[in-house]
């Protein structure tokens, strides 16, 4: 078959939705197909909000199938519409009145999200089959725009590289520093542990400053490492050297970070709020599930200081669970779902 992979980016941006659409290009080929990812940018700021919606309605899209990943590219126009939806525009949704988000409470902000809620609810309805990437955002579709969908797994980016090794002795967090990935809790873990483990706040973000700052004032410098951007050798090797991995953003919707440390035999240590984390951390099993207090992050982190074989065997489980994740998967069930 032909098929298109439809996205929307903001310029100059790069992260997960972007590696997936890689992934599933690459995937689609090795399976026989013609495959490419059709790209058109767009703003995320509620006054540009709409535009790009009316851009994906009018693209001809000359395919077998046509597999839209993201708001608003399941806007597109095409019999054979297939959806596996990372996510919609949550800043109108789940994010409404957020400090992050700027659609608040207010009349002119209530008005867009009603707006995009309707159209959102007619785009998503036109296609043959509905997916999501994880049980999260198959949740957030059903509760706002009131359509149902199937989860889809798939693999995180460097699956391939990934192997389990013998544990080291850092705790590693790697995302990006922004508010709703909270980076924080690494530094409120190490600092509330009474074991005195290092650790290592990998990414960047508006709030790498902020956070060195605090981890200085906290008397972390001897003990946390914040590299910046990391590379995909360096990710690999940051999770071969740890202990265990805290992973716990706000309400994620699969979470790559869970599952790489999977792949690598790390436990994970997160949050109950953590969203997509949670379908694949399991409390005592895979990781520790925590509060996220200070208090019970510090516990976690003692836990499995002074319990290595225990964090051995939460890491093993989940490198059960992830290593059963295929592309080949994805790709027969989404064409399969076409029709």
């Amino acid at each position: 078959m032909d098929v298109l992979v439809c996205a929307t980016q903001v310029p100059h941006m790069r992260g997960g939705l972007e590696q997936l659409v890689e992934g599933l290009v690459v995937a689609l080929e090795a399976a026989g197909h013609r495959a490419e990812a059709v790209r058109i940018p767009a703003a995320w700021d509620r006054e540009r909000l709409l535009d790009a919606p009316l851009a994906w309605r009018s693209v001809p899209l000359d395919a077998d199938v046509v597999i839209p990943v993201n708001f608003p590219a399941y806007y597109a126009r095409h019999p054979r519409k297939v959806v596996w939806l990372a996510h919609q525009h949550r800043a109108a949704y789940d994010g409404i009145g957020q400090a992050w988000s700027d659609i608040g409470l207010d009349d002119d902000s209530l008005e867009v999200q009603r707006q995009l809620t309707a159209w959102d609810t007619r785009a998503l309805d036109e296609a043959v089959a509905r997916f999501t990437i994880s049980g999260v955002v198959s949740d957030r579709m059903a509760r706002f725009c009131g359509l149902d969908s199937e989860p889809l797994h798939h693999p995180p980016p460097l699956a391939d590289r990934l192997a389990p090794s013998p544990l080291g002795d850092r705790i590693v967090s790697i995302g990006r520093l922004e508010a709703n990935k909270r980076p924080a809790l690494l530094l409120d873990a190490l600092g509330a542990a009474s074991t005195d483990v290092a650790g290592v706040l990998a990414g960047r973000g508006s709030q790498a400053d902020a956070l060195a700052t605090r981890a200085a004032a906290a008397g972390l410098d001897g003990r946390l490492e914040m590299p910046g951007y990391v590379s995909d050798d360096a990710v690999v090797d940051l999770l071969g050297d740890a202990l265990a991995v805290l992973y716990a953003p706000y309400d994620e919707d699969y979470g790559y970070v869970t599952l790489q440390a999977f792949l690598a035999g790390r436990p994970v240590i997160t949050t109950a709020d953590a969203g997509g984390v949670l379908e694949w951390v399991t409390d005592g099993e895979t990781g520790i599930v925590t509060d996220g207090s200070p208090e019970e992050l510090g516990a976690a982190v003692d836990r499995l200081a002074g319990d290595r074989e225990l964090a051995a065997r939460m890491g093993a489980a989940g490198r059960e669970r992830a290593d059963a994740l295929g592309w080949p998967e994805v790709v027969e069930r989404l064409l399969g779902a076409a029709g």
